[in-house]
This record gives C-alpha cells, sequence and structure tokens, in this order.
C-alpha cells in the first residue's frame, strides 16, 4: 500500500473533517489574483491614455516600408499607417477631442523592453509573431506575412543550407534571423563566420562593402533596403525561404481592451478595401514592387493570430 495513502488513513477523522481543503482554495486564489492583474493591466493603458491625452508609438528607424523615418525625419509607413488608425479608434473609445502622438525610436533589441517599461504603447514596426515572444507580450491579428530570405550579391546561389558553408554572414542584432542562423552554425548544417551589426542599415552595409557575403532578413525589408540605396541592380535575393513570418502589432500582455480595440480596428481596414488602397501605396511603388502574396491575401480574409515557424525541420525563430 502507497505510503501516501497510509498517511491519508493514519489522519484523524475530526480534524480532517473540520480542515477545508488547501488546494483548490489556493489555486482559486491565484486564480483571482492573475484576473485582478490582467485587468489591472488591460485598464492602465487605456487610463492613462486617456489622463494624459498620449499615446507612444514605438517606430523603427529604417525598417522600410513598414516603418522609417523619412527625409524629414517624421515616422512613416504601412505599420505606422495601421498604428493611426488605430490611434483614432482610441480617440473615439475614450471621447477625446484631441490625443497627441508621441513617437518613440526603437531598435530590434530595444523594442520589447521598451513596451515592457511602458515606453511605448503600441509597436508599429516590423516584428515576427513568434511564440517565444508570446511569453512577453501579446500581438494584433496578423497585418503582413514576410519570409526569411539572404540577401546576396548576383549571381551567389543559396539554395540549401549547405551554400553557405564558408561564408561570412551579416546578421542584424534582435532579430529571429540572428537567432535562426546561430541555431543553424550551431548544428554544423554549415560552418558559417557570423558577425553581429546594431541594426540592418548596419548589416546591409557590411554586405555592400564586401565584409559579408549574405545578409539573412524577411524578404520585404531586404527589398526596402535595396531599394532605397539604389542597389538592387548589384544584389538580390537568393531561392531558399528559411522561415515564414507574420507581423502584427504588438502591445503589453494583459492589454485585453486595447488588443481588442486594434483588432476591430484591422478587421475594419481588412473588410472595407481600404488594406488594399495602404497596400498600393507601400508596395506597389516605382520603386518597390512586393506583389501580396497569398499568406498575406489570406491573413485579410481569416484574421488570425498564428506564430511564425522556420521552414527547417527541428529549429525555431
Amino acid at each position: 500500500m502507497p505510503a501516501s495513502f497510509l498517511r491519508r488513513a493514519a489522519r484523524p477523522a475530526a480534524v480532517s473533517s473540520l480542515r477545508p481543503p488547501i488546494r483548490p482554495l489556493t489555486m482559486g486564489v491565484l486564480g483571482l489574483v492573475a484576473s485582478l492583474v490582467s485587468l489591472a493591466a488591460q485598464a492602465d493603458t487605456l487610463s492613462r491614455i486617456r489622463d494624459t491625452k498620449t499615446v507612444n508609438l514605438g517606430v523603427r528607424e529604417a525598417a522600410r516600408p513598414f516603418s522609417f523615418l523619412n527625409d524629414a525625419k517624421q515616422p512613416t509607413g504601412y505599420s505606422v499607417d495601421l498604428c493611426l488608425a488605430a490611434v483614432e479608434e482610441i480617440k473615439k473609445e475614450l471621447k477625446l477631442r484631441d490625443l497627441k502622438v508621441n513617437y518613440v525610436v526603437v531598435s530590434g533589441p530595444e523594442r520589447i523592453p521598451k513596451l515592457l517599461k511602458e515606453e511605448i504603447d503600441l509597436e508599429c514596426g516590423s516584428t515576427t509573431n513568434t511564440k517565444a515572444r508570446q511569453e512577453q507580450v501579446s500581438f494584433s491579428d496578423t497585418i503582413f506575412v514576410a519570409r526569411m530570405k539572404v540577401l546576396v550579391a548576383k549571381g551567389t546561389r543559396v539554395d540549401s543550407v549547405k551554400d553557405l558553408d564558408g561564408m561570412t554572414i551579416a546578421v542584424s542584432k534582435g532579430t529571429t534571423s540572428e537567432k535562426l542562423f546561430n541555431q543553424l552554425n550551431s548544428s554544423g548544417e554549415a560552418k558559417m563566420q557570423l558577425v553581429q551589426y546594431a541594426n540592418n542599415n548596419e548589416a546591409f552595409k557590411a554586405l555592400r562593402e564586401g565584409k559579408a557575403r549574405a545578409f539573412p532578413q524577411d524578404d520585404a525589408l531586404l527589398q526596402g533596403l535595396a531599394s532605397r540605396e539604389n542597389a538592387l541592380d548589384a544584389l538580390g535575393l537568393a531561392s531558399m525561404t528559411f522561415s515564414v513570418e507574420p507581423y502584427g502589432i504588438m502591445m503589453r500582455k494583459g492589454d485585453t481592451r486595447l488588443n481588442e480595440l486594434v483588432d476591430r480596428t484591422l478587421s475594419r481596414v481588412f473588410t472595407s478595401g481600404e488594406i488594399q488602397t495602404l497596400y498600393k501605396k507601400w508596395f506597389e511603388t516605382p520603386a518597390l514592387s512586393i506583389p501580396m502574396s497569398r499568406l498575406t491575401r489570406d491573413s485579410f480574409v481569416r484574421p488570425n493570430k498564428e506564430a511564425g515557424v522556420a521552414m527547417l525541420l527541428g529549429y525555431s525563430i
């Protein structure tokens, strides 16, 4: 007979009948505390926005065409436009006549810490929804689906991981591409020299100057960089796809009301046809031609929060 059963049998009946079960009570209290924390989180952001009449948007310096600073150093881009649509919805929700938009430039490594420290309320950039990030933050419904590829000199073939063997690779700090390529390097599938750069601009510069032979990043971002630098004739995307990267607007975990408001805004933009206008504005230009992919189109028809996946078995982003 198990010892645990003997201990229960030896317990005085009177004491057992008078002492209520501890575990259910404890779990109930913990559940209540978790609910209160969640309610506080979702109330705090909108309450502070109402009280301060200010919303803080995290933007990127050079994540063209999603979020970047234009020639006048003003934030602009596809993701910024979607966030501004949400700002208008916040104004209506809180019945505010005026709502100041405060832009905060964030880098890849800074975006989640600044969100958690409440320095920004919405992150309007090119952030991939991943299972690892979902443990810290919440994401809106998908606004774009990118694919991770490598930018290389024209004529350089990368059809498999083995083709990267011996290459110097420029990786941008705090990105899913840095995470995946570190995994690939550790696995020994290809022996690469990975060189970390502070941001996409620096990694791209290293590629152009011949300090690296490949720069892994999301395809739309790579095309945006190459078009801005007039490098489309010299550089191109290799054929291999390393991962599928769904982008979302990032918010604090537990901000349920704000998340619902943002998703409601996106639903209106998707169903009204406004998304087609925005897409053409940012992705179908004389300088940049990125046809809408099936995965992106499907995310507008069937909104979802699916996390990104690596296209290589056993790896994650």
